[in-house]
């Protein structure tokens, strides 16, 4: 007889683990017991030594599907003698390192029973169980347990009461488990708040027929509000885009099932993984010609933002109609998404005709993944539900570091121990409410994991809002470390991929503040978390009217022609950005251009890619950041493999890549009458091959692609594909995103080596 003590940590809590333990060691005839704690699971049992060694493998072979272990210590011991194997209450007490599980899309289990007429839960929109549901967006404290959770205040009928007992239940433990006796219940409101449904069915079926009518709803969902409407229906859409306001910004879509997705986009057997998922993020794919939606829903664009229903509140819903509908976060432009009723009749009552709200309370606002696929492989571009908060596992412990973030695409990260935990998505940092929410999101970390940090990162930019409010609550006793806002990037792309670096970081995006108070944006980082040197960019132009000209692309294109033509850059109206402008608004901003006021030098090549964009007409003006570039992306021929020259200084580090030579080949193309597609991909394919020159240039064998330009399927896949070719090893993200979302992963990485050194 011997007795094994078996501590496990990682996301153990809520993926239906003691019960799994429990049956184990009841098989095997082993004796002990075996509890959750803020850390993680701890057992102890014993019996003959070959079924205990049978039990402590199997632990790891045969987990439940969701659990995820990061660490298994075992401990051999003489036996106590114990009688019987029980599970014991959970233990609050010790460090909180136990991670929290994200909300899980609804098992197939619980999906059969709601459509089911003779179960219990038929029809019922909360129904769960320990393989799926809600959990980052009710829980309230560790460890996971019910009184822990928002479901404290609903108390378990004795059907569920008995489920959540019986550990050879798949709802034992179960903390959110409920039915339609004891459980959460739905109501469909007005826009003044007063009650039109007397039951959850009928408020579904209200909804539908609303939906079916062309109103607009909006839908208390799993982390907030969606606001949805019929995406046939060009009428509804455009009302939508009127009353958000959200003028051209793609609107995502939900479909019933993979079948009903198919019609809309083409689904590669990667892409039904990643839609079916557990996590069902909305995933971006190509956009077929005949998809039953209005064009409105995404201008434009070739590809469509489309999810799954991932609660049965969702299936039921589009079980009830037989269309797609816009499944758009449930908040105003650059406002954090609603998660209380009565806040969303105050925020969204001029936007939504009604609105479906169930008495469940959202403790935490989590929005909608967004992924795509990148050489055939699942990545993020907004990491939230289904994601967050799983940590990204570290090389090295680091000491408590929270890290504030960009302003743009915002999160926060914390470190503890050798794992940085990254916050949902929070939104740019434009509004009150998003600084509201910043400041909760923070505060929420902390009091999780009961973190007392040393250590704030923040961006160097002295202007952004977070890096205003890292200053203003650090003391005596926390430490600041500014971090650079592309060497964030580069240190991002590392961490998440388990390398210590060196590399040669391409770093590409519309922004970041640089070390010699300059605009970056077209960075060759050569380094690691702990330094960094700047070895190339592309060459500086101005931006007139500083944050303007991020709306006005037309003004990064008159910029640039400036910089070759000087005042005869004006003179040039067969141009489209130069005559989308007014005689006096061309001389104004040539002044601003020749005594350089208000007009910052950049190295940006998200702006050189809306300054291109402008002069092939495709945008002058844009209504949200990344359209211009987007269209310039979506312009191009796939096919052609021309490249326009954007040659590599001989005198460097740091070398400059010089624009001048594309720009003017871009002009004659233009003269010449060549098709746009044509132009884009040349344009595309210079930038490919400059990367790889200066890769060579330097000799570093590991190459890191990040920032928002890389958010560009074309200059990803293939500049991958053109340095792999040339022998180097090509490190791109998969867990972060490469947008501004990664950069609080970075900020802890170089934070730590700082402060180390």
């Amino acid at each position: 007889m011997v007795r094994v003590s078996v501590q496990i940590h990682g996301a153990v809590q809520g993926v239906g683990f003691r019960p799994f333990v429990y049956r184990l060691a009841s098989e095997l005839g082993l004796k002990g017991w075996v509890i959750n704690d803020s850390r993680g699971v701890f057992i102890e049992a014993e019996g003959e030594a070959a079924h205990v060694n049978a039990f402590v493998v199997r632990l790891q072979d045969e987990k439940p599907p969701l659990a995820i272990i990061n660490a298994l210590e075992v401990k051999w011991l003489e036996p106590r003698g114990f009688e019987h194997f029980e599970i014991r209450h959970s233990d609050d007490s010790g460090g909180k390192t136990v991670l929290v599980l994200p909300d899980i899309a609804t098992c197939a289990d619980c999906l059969n029973e709601v459509f089911d007429p003779g179960d219990r839960r038929y029809r019922y929109p909360f129904t769960n169980c320990t393989n799926c549901g809600p959990r980052f967006s009710i829980i309230q404290a560790l460890p996971y347990d019910r009184p822990n959770t928002t479901m404290s205040r609903f108390i378990m009928c004795a059907a569920c009461q008995t489920e959540y007992e019986n550990p050879l239940d798949r709802r034992f433990h179960a903390q959110p488990n409920a039915c339609p006796v004891c459980g959460p219940s739905l109501a469909l409101w007005d826009r003044e708040g007063k009650t039109l449904s007397h039951s959850s069915d009928e408020a579904l079926r209200q909804t539908a027929q609303a939906l079916r009518e062309g109103k607009i709803v909006a839908v208390k969902g799993l982390g907030g509000f969606h606001l949805m409407c019929d995406a046939r229906n060009a009428d509804a859409v455009a009302l939508l885009r009127e009353r958000k306001p959200r003028r051209d910004k793609p609107f995502a879509l939900m479909a019933r099932d993979l079948a009903q997705a198919a019609r809309l986009v083409e689904i590669s057997p990667e892409a039904r993984g990643l839609l079916a998922s557990p996590q069902a993020p909305i995933a971006l794919l190509p956009r077929r010609d005949d998809a039953p939606v209005a064009d409105n829903v995404a201008p434009g664009n070739p590809t469509l933002g489309v999810m799954l229903p991932y609660t049965p509140l969702h299936h039921l819903l589009l079980h009830e109609i037989d269309f797609t509908v816009v499944a758009t976060s449930g908040n105003l432009t650059d406002e954090p998404i609603c998660t209380d009723e009565n806040d969303a009749i105050r925020r969204l009552g001029h936007i939504a005709d009604l609105f479906l709200v169930h008495n469940r309370p959202i403790e935490r606002h989590v929005d909608d993944s967004v992924a795509w696929l990148v050489e055939g492989k699942p990545r993020l571009l907004r990491r939230a539900r289904g994601y967050a908060p799983l940590p990204i596992p570290l090389t090295r412990a680091m000491p408590t570091i929270l890290a504030v973030g960009a302003h743009l695409k915002n999160t926060v990260a914390l470190s503890v121990g050798d794992q940085a935990f990254i916050s949902q998505h929070i939104g740019d940092l434009e509004t009150a409410q998003a600084m509201r929410a910043f400041e909760r999101v923070i505060r929420d970390f902390l009091r999780m994991y009961e973190a007392k940090p040393t250590i704030i990162a923040h961006d160097m930019h002295p202007d952004y809002l977070a890096t205003k409010w890292a200053k203003e609550n650090a003391d005596e006793r926390v430490k600041l470390a500014a971090v650079q806002h592309h060497h964030a990037h580069l240190a991002a792309v590392l961490a998440e991929n388990q390398i210590e670096g060196p590399a040669l970081g391409v770093i590409w995006d519309g922004t970041g503040f640089g070390t010699d108070g300059a605009i970056w944006g077209g960075e060759f980082l050569l380094g690691d978390a702990a330094e960094f040197e700047r070895v190339a960019h592309l060459r500086p132009f101005r931006l007139p009217g500083g944050d303007k000209a991020i709306k006005e692309p037309r003004r990064i294109a008159l910029a640039l022609l400036w910089e070759m033509f000087g005042r005869d850059a004006c003179m040039q109206e067969d141009l489209a950005p130069v005559a989308a402008f007014e005689r006096n608004e061309r001389r104004l901003l040539t002044q601003m251009l020749e005594k350089n006021l208000h007009a910052p030098l950049t190295t940006s090549a998200g702006r050189l890619f809306d300054g291109v964009a402008a002069l092939l007409d495709l945008h002058q003006v844009v209504s949200f950041e990344g359209q211009a570039a987007m269209a310039l992306e979506f312009a191009t021929d796939p096919a052609h493999e021309d490249a326009y020259p954007l040659p590599l200084s001989e005198v460097g580090p740091p070398w400059v890549l010089d624009w001048r030579p594309l720009l003017s080949a871009v002009l004659a193309d233009l003269r010449s009458g060549a098709p746009t597609p044509t132009i884009a991909a040349r344009f595309h394919n210079a930038l490919i091959e400059a990367i790889l020159a200066t890769a060579r240039r330097t000799g570093e064998p590991r190459v890191a692609l990040s920032g928002g330009c890389f958010q560009n399927r074309i200059l990803t896949e293939r500049a991958a594909q053109r340095l792999r070719a040339a022998g180097f090893e090509v490190i791109l993200h998969r867990q972060v995103p490469p947008n501004d979302g990664g950069v609080s992963l970075g900020q802890i990485a170089v934070a730590a080596r700082k402060m180390n050194d």
